[in-house]
């Protein structure tokens, strides 16, 4: 979740609200002599500006013009256009299971036969190619991602301490004990996001599911086919609580934490002695940081990934992505995407000061003008797999209800944890 996915959040509800009446009208046949292709995406302008000086010149020498607007409600809109037979050509969407159910429709054209889908699974980010896979063919690629369940620090204070970054989740824990016997407070922890309060609470919860369940089990996870009174959430559970709960780990301590703002959590990290060293947020979280910091990020900021289970293992990441998909198909519209599906496709967009990461493994880390940028997409690039955030996959009730209002109950002391997680297998709605 990020404050961006809040808006498109809520979007989505109404997107998948439409679905469920079905859509009335296909997307039209292929128009051969079509030279203008439309692109629809939510992603900000900075990254929008950067695809298009690097695809228009592109598009240009086939013939082609793209078109491209920012649509703040694209589920939903898309979703009407849709129903309506006047879809754009392409377009992103940050939202894959709203993908997934305008294919089952035989809205979206499969790109099995549009893309290298076996030169393309070599440098792209493993699993995100799998993101909008449906039925066994592929409705969508991966254009920008972000990446979450990364661990910030004050690089100064950090290093000038003789710490470095764990290997393995037990050497996290190993790390929090050490600065807490070094009389510093190891953790900076805020849920608090409004009428969304719980979402940051959920990010860690899932991140530690994946770390310690992998891939195939967190996807059940979401899928409920694991439930969370299970022995897997349980332990991840346990680690979370180990974390935040025990004395003297957290800035504020365990009662702080549902009253802590997400946004400014981690501003501590910074006074000229740190109120706490580590803050586990996603990527967009340093465009929440002290404008000081903002301007000198790669000399103050540093950032690790949460570690694997055990050191050496098996080491998924969890984040998002916007996701192109043809919903017009033409000649015109396959040649746009495969130009969307180039390496080097961001390397303008990257160099622009944006929040765009490319989710191509190969892509030069040197595009990125920040170090920090660069670590952060190191720590997907490095991954041995990628999923989606999970409260989004999951129904409403659960992923924005009582998965966000159970975890901040337990975590306030309100409830305990197996009547949280008795909570939110019972507000799974019946299949």
């Amino acid at each position: 979740m990020s404050t961006r996915k809040l808006v498109v959040g809520v979007s989505a509800l109404s997107a998948l609200a439409l679905l469920a009446t079905g859509c009335s009208s296909g997307s039209g046949s292929a128009a051969s002599d079509k030279k203008t292709i439309t692109v629809w995406t939510s992603m900000d302008q900075p990254i929008i500006d950067g695809l298009k000086a690097k695809l228009a010149p592109e598009a240009k020498a086939q013939g082609l013009t793209v078109q491209w607007r920012r649509v703040d409600n694209i589920n939903q809109l898309l979703v009407q256009k849709v129903q309506a037979g006047d879809a754009p050509d392409i377009a992103l969407l940050p939202q894959p299971g709203i993908i997934k159910d305008l294919a089952a429709k035989g809205k979206i054209t499969p790109l099995d036969d549009v893309l290298d889908l076996p030169t393309l699974s070599k440098s792209m980010t493993a699993g995100t190619l799998d993101v909008a896979k449906s039925n066994g063919k592929t409705y969508g690629l991966m254009i920008s991602m972000n990446v979450k369940g990364l661990v910030f620090y004050p690089k100064k204070a950090f290093a000038s301490a003789g710490y470095t970054a764990p290997k393995s989740l037990a050497e996290l824990n190993t790390l929090t004990a050490k600065m807490k016997s070094d009389g510093k407070t190891p953790w900076c922890l805020g849920i608090e996001s409004g009428t969304a309060t719980g979402w940051p609470a959920t990010d860690w919860l899932e991140n530690l599911v994946l770390k310690y369940g992998g891939v195939d089990k967190y996807n059940e996870w979401v899928a409920h086919k694991v439930k969370f009174d299970s022995p897997l959430v349980r332990k991840a559970a346990a680690e979370f609580q180990k974390i935040a709960f025990t004395d003297g780990n957290v800035l504020g301590e365990r009662k702080s934490i549902a009253s802590n703002a997400f946004g400014t959590a981690g501003n501590a990290m910074f006074k000229t002695k740190p109120g706490c060293y580590m803050y586990q947020q996603g990527s967009f979280i340093t465009g929440f940081f002290p404008k000081a910091v903002q301007k000198n990020l790669d000399s103050e900021v540093g950032v690790f990934g949460l570690p694997p289970a055990t050191a050496n293992g098996e080491n998924p990441v969890e984040g998002g992505g916007d996701t192109a998909s043809i919903y017009r198909d033409s000649p015109a519209a396959r040649k746009v995407m495969k130009l969307l599906a180039a390496t080097d496709l961001g390397t303008t967009a990257a160099g622009n000061g944006s929040s765009f990461i490319s989710p191509h493994k190969d892509f030069p880390l040197s595009a990125y003008p920040l170090k920090t940028t660069q670590a952060v997409a190191k720590v997907a690039y490095d991954s041995t797999g990628f999923v989606f955030d999970g409260s989004d996959a999951m129904p409403t009730a659960v992923g924005t209800g009582t998965f966000w209002k159970d975890m901040t109950a337990w975590i306030s002391g309100e409830e305990s944890l197996d009547t949280a997680l008795k909570n939110i297998d019972a507000s799974w709605p019946a299949s």
